[in-house]
Order: C-alpha cells, then sequence, then structure tokens
C-alpha cells in the first residue's frame, strides 16, 4: 500500500482532470507530461499532434470524446492522468473513471457562463467524496482580478474555494505568482520551472490579505489554527501545510491554483500540491469500502483497438495483478492476456501491477466498465457507481450496403461495450433500429467509430413517432370469407359488434355465442383475425382502445376451418373500422427538465412552442440555483427538444421524459402525419 508522505516507493496515484468543454484539459495533460519530461515537446491541439485526443474523432472534431491516460513520474513519484471529456454529452466517461481515482483535479476558465458546467462536475465530485483541486486556467487570457472571479465562481461549490494563489501582474500579464502557503514569489519562465524572487513591494500587502483569509478558511476547521490567528500568532508553514492536506483529503474544502496549460505555466507548483496532499489509493479503498479485500481492482473503461482486441483500463485497488492471472467479477471469469501501460493511444507491455497503478488489461470478453475484479474464488463485492444518464436523443440508422448486417450487431455491442451510455432499441411499433445517446454529437461520434474501426457505413434518419389509432363510433358487421376452388372449399362467417373503449383500455374480446351458430373451436380463430387487423388500421397504425364482440354468424360443416374463420375476422373489421370514425392517438410524455434558473423563462416559452403544457417548477432538491420543470409534451416535440434546450442553457440543461398517455390529434398537423405515413409507404 502506499506511504502517505510522496517518497519514492510509494504507490502511484490516480488524477482525473475534470471540467467544463474547452476549459484545457487535453492541453493540461500534454503540459504535465512535458514538464516532468515524458516528452521533449509540448504538442498543441490545433496541430494534432498532442498524446491526448489523438483518435481521428477527436481530431476532427477538436475536442475530447473519450478518456486519455497518460502515466507520469515526478520527483520519484508516479502519477496516473486521465483526461476525461468536458461535453455533457460525453459525462458517463467521467463517472466511471472518478470511482477509482484518488483526486480530481476540475480545469475551468474564469467565465460567468461557464458556472453551471462547472457546478455539474463539482457536485459530483462532492457527492462521491472525492478530493478536489481548482486549476483555474488560461491566466495568460484573465480580464479580471483574481479576487473577482472567485465569488462568481464559489455558487458552483458547495465547498469553499481557497485561493492557493495571487498573480503578479506587469501591464496586465501574468508574469507569476505568490505562493500563500510559502509565503514566496515566483516568475514565471517560458519551458523552465518558475524562478523564485523577491516579494514585489506593490503585492506584499495584498499577497499578506490573501494569506489571512486563507488561513481564516482553514481555521473554520481547525480549532487550533483558529486561536493562533485570533492571538496575532503566525503559524508555522508546516502546520499550514498539514491543514491545507487535511482538509483536502477530508472533502472540507477547494483549493485554487493558477496557471496556463499551453504555456506551461502554474504546472510544477500544481504537480507538487498533488504530490504532498493527493491521498493514496489507501484512501480510495477507504471510500470504496474494500478495507478488507485482499485483491481489488475496478473497471475505469473499456476499448477497443483496430488490431489489439479488447482492452479493459483498469485501476489496481489491493493485491497485485500479473499476466494470465484470472480475474472473477460477478459470477464471470476471465483469464487476462496481456498487461499494458497506456500513453495516449499507445499501449506498452509491462510486468506485474500493484495497488494504485493503471493499466490495461487485455481480451477480458465478458467484463465491463464499472466491474470489480478479483484473483480471489470466494468473489468481491461490486463497487456501486453513479446511475447512468437517460438517453436524450436517438436516430434511426440504416445500413447503406445490406450484406453488413451481420455484421453490425456485433460492432454496435462493441461500441456499446466502450460506452454504455449509447443504447440500442428495435422499435417493436416502428421497426426501427434506434441508437440511443446524449445528444448530436455523442451520437455522430459514435457512427464515425462504427464507419472507421468495423468498415460500416451506415446512415441515420429522423426516429419515427408511434402514433396509434382508435375509433369514436360504434358499428355491427358481418364479415363473410367463402372460396371454392376444387375440393374442400373455405367457409367462414362472423358478425362483430365494434366499440370504442375509454382511452388506455387497449383491447378486449369477447363473444355471445348461442346456439352454436360459431363452434367453440373456431372462436379463437376470430380473435387472432381481428388483431390481425388491428396491427394496421385504416390511417396504417396500429389500433387501441378497441372491444370487440363476436355477436353471430354460420359455418359449413365441411369447409369451416381455423383460417376460414380467421380471415372473416380479419375482413369483418377491414369493412367495419373504416365506418367507425378512426382518429389518429399521438403519445403524449411527461417530461421533467432540469435547468439553472436563469433559463428556466427561456424553457417554458421553448415548451409552449412545442404544443406542450407547463404543469409547474419547483427548485431542483440539492442544486443551488437551478429548477426543475414538469411539463407534457407531444413525443414527436421531443425528438430534438435536447438540441434546443442545451442551446439555451449553455449546454448544462437536461431532461427525463416518460410515456404518459395517448391524445387525440386532428386538423393539419394530423393531416400531415398521415400525408408523410402514406408517402414514406410507396
Amino acid at each position: 500500500m502506499g506511504q502517505p508522505d510522496g517518497r519514492a516507493g510509494a504507490s502511484a496515484r490516480c488524477i482525473a482532470l475534470v471540467g467544463p468543454y474547452l476549459s484545457g484539459k487535453t492541453t493540461l495533460l500534454e503540459s504535465i507530461i512535458a514538464r516532468s519530461g515524458g516528452i521533449t515537446r509540448q504538442g498543441k491541439i490545433a496541430d494534432k499532434n498532442t498524446v491526448g485526443d489523438a483518435t481521428p474523432e477527436a481530431r476532427d472534431h477538436g475536442m475530447s470524446v473519450e478518456v486519455n491516460v497518460a502515466d507520469v513520474q515526478f520527483l520519484g513519484d508516479t502519477f496516473t492522468f486521465v483526461d476525461c471529456p468536458g461535453s455533457i454529452e460525453f459525462q458517463d466517461e467521467a463517472a466511471s473513471v472518478l470511482t477509482a481515482c484518488d483526486a480530481a483535479v476540475v480545469v475551468c476558465e474564469p467565465d460567468q457562463k461557464r458556472v453551471p458546467a462547472l457546478q455539474l462536475i463539482l457536485k459530483q465530485l462532492e457527492d462521491r467524496g472525492i478530493p478536489h483541486f481548482l486549476f483555474l486556467n488560461k491566466i495568460d487570457s484573465f480580464d479580471a482580478r483574481v479576487r473577482e472571479i472567485l465569488p462568481i465562481l464559489q455558487p458552483a461549490s458547495s465547498k469553499p474555494l481557497v485561493l492557493r494563489q495571487v498573480p503578479i501582474w506587469d501591464n496586465g500579464i501574468a508574469t507569476g505568482f505568490v505562493d500563500l502557503a510559502l509565503e514566496r514569489a515566483f516568475v514565471y519562465r517560458e519551458h523552465a520551472p518558475s524562478e523564485v524572487v523577491e516579494m514585489p513591494a506593490d503585492i506584499k500587502e495584498r499577497g499578506t490579505e490573501a494569506r489571512f483569509h486563507m488561513l481564516e478558511q482553514l481555521a473554520d476547521y481547525d480549532d487550533e489554527l483558529m486561536e493562533q490567528l485570533l492571538s496575532d500568532m503566525q503559524p508555522p508553514r508546516d502546520k499550514v501545510f498539514d491543514d491545507l492536506s487535511k482538509e483536502l483529503r477530508e472533502g472540507l474544502i477547494c483549493p485554487v491554483l493558477l496557471g496556463s496549460a499551453e504555456n506551461g505555466n502554474g504546472i510544477l507548483r500544481l504537480m507538487k500540491a498533488l504530490r504532498h496532499e493527493v491521498p493514496f489509493v489507501d484512501a480510495t479503498i477507504k471510500r470504496l469500502k474494500l478495507e478488507n479485500a485482499k485483491s481489488a481492482a475496478y473497471v475505469m473503461k473499456t476499448m477497443y483497438s483496430a488490431h489489439g482486441g479488447k482492452l479493459s483500463i483498469t485501476r489496481v485497488l489491493a493485491g497485485e495483478l500479473a499476466d494470465s492471472a484470472t480475474m472473477l467479477a460477478t459470477g464471470k471469469e476471465e483469464r487476462i492476456a496481456g498487461m499494458f501501460t497506456l500513453q495516449g493511444q499507445d499501449a506498452k507491455k509491462r510486468g506485474t501491477a500493484k495497488p494504485g497503478d493503471t493499466v490495461a488489461l487485455g481480451r477480458l470478453d465478458h467484463i465491463r466498465t464499472g466491474d470489480t475484479l478479483t484473483t480471489e474464488k470466494s468473489g468481491i463485492t461490486q463497487v456501486s457507481r453513479p446511475e447512468r444518464p437517460r438517453p436524450v436523443f436517438g436516430v434511426a440508422i440504416e445500413l447503406k450496403d445490406r450484406k453488413d448486417e451481420v455484421k453490425l450487431s456485433a460492432a454496435l455491442a462493441k461500441l456499446i461495450d466502450e460506452d454504455p451510455s449509447l443504447i440500442l432499441e428495435h422499435s417493436k411499433d416502428t421497426h426501427q433500429v434506434v441508437l440511443w445517446g446524449q445528444g448530436e454529437m455523442h451520437l455522430r461520434v459514435a457512427l464515425e467509430r462504427l464507419k472507421r474501426k468495423y468498415a460500416i457505413d451506415a446512415t441515420t434518419q429522423a426516429r419515427q413517432v408511434p402514433y396509434k389509432e382508435t375509433i369514436k363510433k360504434s358499428i355491427e358487421i358481418r364479415g363473410r370469407h367463402k372460396k371454392q376452388s376444387g375440393g374442400h372449399g373455405q367457409f367462414g362467417d362472423v358478425v362483430l359488434s365494434i366499440k370504442p373503449l375509454p382511452r388506455g383500455s387497449g383491447f378486449a374480446f369477447d363473444e355471445q355465442i348461442t346456439g352454436g351458430v360459431v363452434p367453440r373451436q373456431f372462436i379463437p380463430s376470430v380473435e387472432i383475425g381481428v388483431k390481425d387487423y388491428l396491427g394496421r388500421g385504416p390511417f396504417g397504425f396500429p389500433v387501441v382502445d378497441v372491444g370487440v364482440t363476436l355477436t353471430d354468424g354460420s359455418y359449413h360443416s365441411v369447409d369451416s376451418s381455423d383460417m376460414a374463420f380467421r380471415q372473416a375476422g380479419r375482413l369483418a373489421m377491414s369493412e367495419g373500422l373504416p365506418k367507425c370514425t378512426p382518429v389518429l392517438l399521438e403519445p403524449i410524455m411527461s417530461v421533467e427538465i432540469a435547468v439553472p434558473n436563469e433559463a428556466t423563462s427561456r424553457i417554458n416559452a421553448l415548451i409552449s412552442q412545442r404544443r406542450g403544457q407547463i404543469l409547474g417548477f419547483d427548485a431542483r432538491p440539492g442544486w443551488p440555483g437551478w429548477d426543475l420543470v414538469q411539463a407534457r409534451m407531444p413525443e414527436t416535440e421531443i425528438g430534438d427538444l435536447i438540441v434546443e434546450l442545451r442551446s439555451a442553457t449553455a449546454g448544462v440543461g437536461t431532461f427525463v421524459a416518460t410515456f404518459d398517455h395517448l391524445a387525440e390529434l386532428t386538423g393539419k398537423l394530423a393531416d400531415q402525419v398521415l400525408a408523410n405515413h402514406k408517402h414514406a409507404a410507396e
């Protein structure tokens, strides 16, 4: 197990890099690797030459679309950094990774518009008890002073944001910083460590004031420090660092560091803070309640390489793992076929993994992301993970080449294994194959991977809404099926009473036959014939909320059969239902929309524009500054709702929709639906 002093030989630590979209996480990873000597030259996203975001999808879109993993050696300690996508559409990637990380660095910009996105990330970390720093990136482009920025960002965090540094400005350019814990001034040096300089006179007073405020925040959780401050005593420097470390690990504070990932500024100071203050794997094991496990590892991510097969990115928590070891998870046994260290997309063969190490395990075919593994024959309790986000956007997929149908199912299964927030649905109502995900970009990337990795070219169509139809009038109708073509003929004769039923009743069949005019053995066949027609009514949609009663009929002792009465039942329905005033029904969904409260009025207008009915709204429990809006909306209006919702909420709004009821659709909208359906059927 690791030693909590950061010395060489201690266990490797795993740090997640998280933050809002475009905040600079991948650039920070690149800068960390460069500053620690892992690469000789720092790459750039624009130049498409970074260690992270090396897949074609990431580089084509200029954004992270999956996690990036890299090991770093720093002052004798090993760190694994896992760079997580910032877009809410890929949020499930981070959720799995964070489970087994020792800490997180939240990368953000000094932008008030990004506060809701920052809150999404900080709340997840707070709820899960994961220690975290805030790295205020792009200091070189700040338009406001740090003392003005922190009050803007504080509402995103339920923990105090504790400023650890103040910048040194020269003609509006950040040239260095004052470390408030060390009480030293540093000047940035290009491609080199910052240099200690004498404290500038014009910043000394501000630094003293900022340091005292930092100590006051720490003293809120330390009575001894509070007494020292009240007595005007300067606490020892070691005492300050001990408090910073202790309160970080206990999740009481969120320390804030400054820098510029692109310019490499503030990186070594961040690394030193991580080295001295982040807990080791011991604390993570305790958080996951695995203290008694002799062997435990957690699968953070599954990936399929083009030629190397399946890799399971796994954090070793307890015990050692060797190649060819047999792993057990949820009753499934798998033998490791290769153990690797990852550096972006590059996998390098390695030896035995110790507690704290993050490795890629080869060909664990039945192991999934989120599984807890062990070498113990008795198995292990599975670590719980946050509930996966519900899908909010779906597209129907069709193949350009029909011969790819055999490969499609296997390829989609691998895509979903890599990204479990994708869901595949075979719609029984519309007969479409629908791929569901977290947004337009999420599905676009999935289909690009499908083409690149598996050579399957698929097109997308709008997802069809499962309309239904019903009737408004009752009727009694006779259906007679008679056919003679030599030998035994076919004869079935029925009289059906057809009537509408209350909404939501479905289908009911009854019979009132007397005198044996329809032999009892043929009555089930009549019901089957009725159901045959109800699958596609006068408008071409499934018919619901209809009651049918068999009241009369006749038979032939030789020519009557099950098939004849089935045909008679279907014929009666096909002639009778168009006379029952058929009407179109559209599905109405119950929708709960979560948005920052400054966007609530825009969302209410959006709901009304989409034929929705607002039922009310209230504060979102446990989410300061957020609302939950309840509404009912037609399913057809929800198809692309997430696109407009995200646009209106700076990318953070989301919703959950569940079927509520069917409602009658008339007028021009119904005419348009019927015309489109007829055109599609031609």
